[in-house]
């Protein structure tokens, strides 16, 4: 026991310190979660999208160097930029355009957007999204986070956002990915076009060369029966997603 009783306390040790390496970081996002940029629209999906939990998972701290891609209109923006804009980075890259209004709001000013040269097209008769893009134009972050925006991409698209991604990552830099659940193995059909199979998911991440940490039951929804499009009135904000975090091999 005695032996035992130095690992267990640096065991203790260790896990002390990497709560207070959070505790600083959380109390960033709970500040940019209460901020008045924020419109009401986005502040009624926190209690389902669970920003603090979920990017404690991923690790997320404030002296990152961090990108998001396909940032949509913002939701997430308003919150990773303000936590990292003392001590780290926010880039953002690829569809763009609706957050670029933020970089001339107070706190954002740090904001980059980078490879705004990417193009995410649908060939002509596909149903879902191809990505042209040479590089993120970014290397040795930290962490590539992105979400919901895995369905939107064709297979070659998927590859390639995740082949980005590997590459402008430092060796173990983490990408984080969370996206709406589809069934496994499950053809293509009108209902399931905005989700992913987890599976997949992870079998082509891995195959861009990123090792599989963990993922989490944050998003499981019980009453998602994986039936129907994920705006239907039935699921809509309240549909299954997959958390899922990889890592660059050291």
């Amino acid at each position: 026991m005695k032996k035992l009783l130095p690992i267990l306390l640096l065991a203790v040790s260790v896990s002390s310190i990497a709560a207070d390496n959070f505790d600083a970081t959380a109390e960033k996002i709970k500040s940019a979660l209460k901020a008045e940029i924020r419109t009401e629209a986005e502040t009624d999906r926190d209690r389902n999208r669970k920003a603090l939990q979920t990017l404690e998972f991923f690790g997320l701290r404030d002296d990152m160097k961090i990108i998001e891609l396909i940032p949509g209109g913002g939701w997430y923006t308003k919150i990773l930029a303000p936590v990292v804009s003392e001590k780290g980075q926010y880039y953002a890259a690829m569809g763009t355009g609706r957050i670029k209004g933020l970089t001339e709001k107070p706190g954002f000013e740090k904001v980059k957007i980078v490879a705004e040269d990417a193009k995410l097209y649908r060939k002509d008769g596909e149903r879902f999204y191809s990505l042209d893009a040479d590089s993120l134009e970014v290397k040795d972050l930290d962490m590539v986070l992105t979400f919901r925006n895995y369905h939107n991409f064709g297979e070659e698209g998927r590859r390639h956002m995740n082949k980005l991604a590997f590459e402008a990552l430092r060796p173990g830099g983490v990408y984080a990915v969370v996206d709406h659940t589809a069934r496994h193995m499950e053809e293509s059909n009108p209902f399931n076009g905005r989700r992913v199979d987890p599976v997949l998911a992870i079998k082509e991440i891995q195959e861009a060369g990123f090792e599989l940490v963990d993922y989490s039951n944050l998003h499981y929804r019980a009453d998602d029966e994986l039936r129907y499009e994920v705006g239907a009135k039935s699921v809509t904000g309240n549909t299954d997603r997959w958390t899922i975090k990889f890592r660059k091999p050291n």
